[in-house]
């Protein structure tokens, strides 16, 4: 562990700190260089005219997004955000209060585009686009996971990740970028995936899972890669073909559509289901990144898209895909656009498709992280709520004993893991510990009342997350796991098919 990073104590609650003034502002991520901003059509460095070019750019952003605008106008700075923030209860810097946050981009809001700013700043505590000013947001723009957790508690509705999105989107567009997310977006638009893992490497990965599981199972279980005229598209987190907890749950994937007998396929071209482009707050390339699995679907001959277990990706799927790249008329009308992994597997187990066996996990005691993007993502739309309760169903359905975590954190209410919206880099390792101390006092709390020994996911960035930093609070790394690892154990390969 690293000496210079303080951890928070946990204690037996989640208690609201006093602020301290300027204790992140030290932390900030690596800019991007040229070599990851020009693909993606960002200027390569800092445009000379930024300070112009940003305030035109923020007046385009609140004329594009009515939301913004509303946004702006709207907050009374109540309170009720206040200490909502996993990053604020860890950090005790005020900046990182989701309205202070906010402020730092309404400060320029109404310094430009207000008449009461224009005229009379200082009594309006407006400020101008300058060096300070960009400095703070490059700073704390960057310490925000995008998890919506303000928005359930804010009585007007303001979702401050939009925010943290339209700050981001003008950072970029005058050539302030952040390298983690940049280079990312980059290497899917590349190779497909985040990870930059090219096609001969993908596929030896699937050949050496499925001798894994013949060996240990003793079925032959494939994991197809570019088959035409499969039925189903299974668009994974590539973090799934590269190291435990993740690849777990790819084989469990596998399982599943073996035992139920429907045929898939997985892409190298759209080998990746997360989404970047919302974590640089620039729908261009949400639409980009989502496009090549929609040309995908359609070269393969599929008839259902399936994302695996990523946060982010699903609620691009979910709250965005049908907008950017749709309309899916040419899937089979009786399964809509996209499918989570989750509600795949439950509604074959509960066709009966499927047969587990409890007692493979009986070494664990389960209880289940709610990711962010998946929990809030999914309040609204055809099915809402069903990934707060599907994904407990599903650990159910596979294992004897599950202990939730505290009411307060859970569901809608959930804590981030400290790792999303583009943070999971080690620069900001400082903050993501410190961010993922709500989540830990939640967890450690039935770790000592009720023995709880794993924490179930269906997110490849909590995976990562965890596997991290949870040893810093003395937890092992292998208390992580998905879902599907502990379908992976149950499922009963070979018993008698249910009608699919």
């Amino acid at each position: 562990m690293a000496d210079d990073i303080h951890v928070p104590e946990i204690g037996d609650d989640i208690v609201t700190p006093a602020p301290v003034v300027g204790t992140m502002s030290h932390l900030k991520p690596i800019p991007a260089q040229a070599k990851h901003m020009e693909p993606l059509d960002f200027p390569g460095e800092r445009v000379e005219n930024w300070q112009q070019a940003g305030i035109e750019k923020f007046g385009d952003l609140l004329s594009k997004y009515r939301s913004l605008q509303v946004f702006m106008d709207i907050c009374v700075k109540c309170g009720s955000c206040t200490d909502k923030c996993h990053y604020y209860l860890g950090t005790q810097d005020p900046n990182n209060m989701p309205v202070q946050r906010a402020e730092l981009m309404r400060e320029v809001y109404r310094r430009y585009f207000t008449p009461g700013g224009k005229l009379f700043p200082s009594l309006v505590k407006a400020s101008d686009f300058n060096e300070e000013t960009l400095e703070k947001w490059f700073t704390y723009f960057h310490q925000c996971s995008q998890c919506r957790r303000c928005s359930v508690f804010c009585p007007y509705g303001i979702d401050t990740a939009e925010v943290t999105m339209a700050a981001r989107e003008l950072m970029d567009s005058i050539g302030v970028g952040h390298k983690y997310s940049a280079e990312i977006v980059g290497k899917v638009h590349d190779l497909g995936n985040n990870l930059g893992i090219p096609k001969p490497a993908l596929k030896g990965t699937l050949d050496f899972l499925e001798d894994d599981i013949l060996e240990t199972t003793g079925h032959e279980v494939r994991l197809p890669l570019d088959q035409k005229g499969a039925e189903v598209l299974l668009v994974p987190p590539s973090a799934d073909f590269f190291s435990a907890p993740h690849v777990d749950s790819l084989m469990g994937y596998a399982k599943v559509f073996h035992q139920a007998g429907i045929s898939y396929t997985i892409s190298s071209v759209a080998s990746e289901a997360a989404n970047f482009g919302m974590f640089i707050g620039n729908f261009d390339q949400m639409q980009k990144i989502a496009k090549r699995i929609s040309d995908q679907a359609r070269e393969l001959g599929v008839k259902r898209i399936v994302v695996g277990e990523c946060g982010h990706a699903w609620r691009v799927a979910y709250a965005f895909w049908n907008t950017l790249n749709g309309p899916f008329d040419y899937l089979d009308p009786r399964y809509p656009v996209p499918q989570h992994i989750c509600e795949f597997t439950n509604d074959l187990y509960n066709r009966g498709a499927l047969t587990m066996d409890r007692s493979a996990n009986d070494d664990k005691i389960i209880t289940f992280h709610d990711s962010c993007n998946v929990a809030r993502a999914s309040r609204m739309g055809p099915n809402p709520g069903g990934q707060f309760e599907i994904p407990r169903a599903l650990i159910r359905a596979s294992a004897n004993r599950f202990v939730d975590m505290d009411p307060d954190t859970i569901h809608e209410k959930t804590f981030c893991c400290g790792g999303g919206g583009g943070l999971l880099t080690d620069e900001l390792m400082d903050l993501r510990i410190k961010g993922v101390m709500p989540r830990v006092t939640a967890l450690k709390k039935v770790m000592e009342e009720d023995n709880v020994n794993f924490l179930a996911l269906i997110c490849a960035i909590c995976k990562a997350q965890f596997t991290k930093v949870l040893p810093y609070y003395g937890i092992p790394m292998d208390t992580v796991g998905g879902v599907h690892q502990l379908v992976s154990n149950a499922i009963q390969l070979g018993a008698k098919k249910g009608i699919v």
